[in-house]
């Protein structure tokens, strides 16, 4: 049995990856949870698999969640980030699950690294702020780093007997998210409402807006960058309408190989968190007939030009991925707040790569510093726009 610790249970990867506990509870079992302020959902988690220790965000969040459960729940309740360190680094836990929205989960995905742990890693910020050290920590301790992101599972598995120094690319496949046909002349008003209703995947509020701009793809490449040791002119990605094909490799004879699914995140997280082996999922596999057809294309940088930026901040190196992610987080924020027209969002993050200045092969607290100061400029910059 797999002792699990699932940072970010309340989310959409955490609830699916209890889901998957829930189903096959002699294999799995929870020892830590963490959320942040959705403390209802956590109650009702941690009196279903009662996990030994809770984090959230502060005092005020674990009194109330304290007066939510039943007096014989034995649960420790840490707060704050030392709580989320504490969650990751419980003895008891074998693996944790990494799925903590932002820059938040970087620190307590290096300290479970460096507790020994086996990583299932969903949260992408922490290989785009900090991924040189992150991989460099990962070699050191001799831990396990599965990708739980649909995409990189799907690169995983391709890559699965192969030889890496066979590899020609890395093919990323991006749905288009719901404004791929949509006349650029309309996005200055695009709303919030609109930019959350995604055609294919059931995700959270920030990596929904992020799939609309294709931030998220370009996060995802910074994330191969680093998973996969590829360089970023080996990384392309190509639009899939379908999401069927979840993510491909070329090889140096030009052979592809595919990972192909329906597009449901149970698969990718169950795969991170049983590897070797494939659980019995009841899932069904794609209806090739009923779909008739898979269609492609390249992106339209000009249109969704957040994907471009990536690229920009990922080739650049140093802090600039840590400024480009924290200026999003900042931007899309703004944007669900109903302060920032949806144009704003890339308009912020040029912006704040602009002005910032890098540092090359930057250490933790640099990253960190840099993340701060990214937060604050995209602040400035969208209270000048307000005033």
């Amino acid at each position: 049995m797999k002792s699990l610790s699932i940072l970010g249970s309340t989310g959409s990867i955490g609830t699916n990856a209890l889901e998957i506990v829930r189903q096959f509870p002699g294999q799995f079992r929870v020892v830590a949870l963490a959320a942040k302020t959705s403390i209802a959902a956590l109650a009702r988690q941690i009196v279903e698999f009662s996990p030994r220790l809770a984090a959230v965000i502060d005092d005020a969040h674990a009194g109330q969640l304290r007066s939510l459960l039943p007096a014989d729940v034995d649960v420790r309740i840490v707060t704050g980030d030392a709580g989320y360190v504490m969650a990751a680094t419980l003895p008891e836990s074998d693996m944790v699950l990494g799925a903590m929205v932002g820059a938040a989960g970087l620190a307590p995905t290096l300290a479970a690294i460096d507790a020994g742990k086996d990583i299932a890693l969903a949260n992408k910020e922490t290989l785009v702020m900090g991924g040189e050290i992150v991989m460099a920590r990962v070699a050191e301790r001799g831990v396990k780093l599965m990708p739980v992101d649909s995409e990189h599972s799907a690169i995983f598995q391709s890559l699965a007997g192969h030889c890496h120094s066979e590899v020609r690319e890395i093919l990323l496949t991006a749905s288009g998210g719901p404004f791929r046909q949509t006349p650029a002349a309309e996005f200055a008003t695009i709303t919030p409402a609109a930019a959350l209703r995604h055609p294919n995947w059931s995700m959270g509020s920030k990596i929904t807006i992020d799939s609309a701009t294709l931030m998220n793809k370009g996060l995802e490449v910074i994330e191969a960058r680093w998973l996969f040791d590829v360089d970023f002119d080996r990384i392309k990605v190509v639009v899939h309408p379908q999401s069927i094909i979840h993510s491909m490799v070329t090889y140096q004879d030009g052979a592809v190989i595919a990972q192909l699914g329906i597009p449901d995140m149970k698969g990718a997280i169950a795969y991170g968190l049983s590897h070797p082996d494939r659980l019995p999922l009841d899932m069904p596999a794609p209806d090739f007939a009923a779909l008739g057809q898979l269609t492609f294309e390249d992106p339209d940088l000009e249109r969704f030009p957040c994907l471009a930026l990536a690229f920009r901040a990922g080739v650049a190196g140093g802090t600039h991925p840590a400024v480009l992610n924290a200026a999003n987080e900042i931007a899309v924020a703004a944007f669900l707040e109903g302060r920032l027209p949806y144009t704003g969002i890339y308009a912020i993050i040029d912006q704040t790569l602009n002005r910032h200045r890098a540092e090359g092969q930057p250490d933790l607290e640099r990253i960190i510093a840099a993340d701060r100061w990214a937060r604050k400029t995209a602040v400035d910059l969208i209270r000048q726009q307000e005033c």
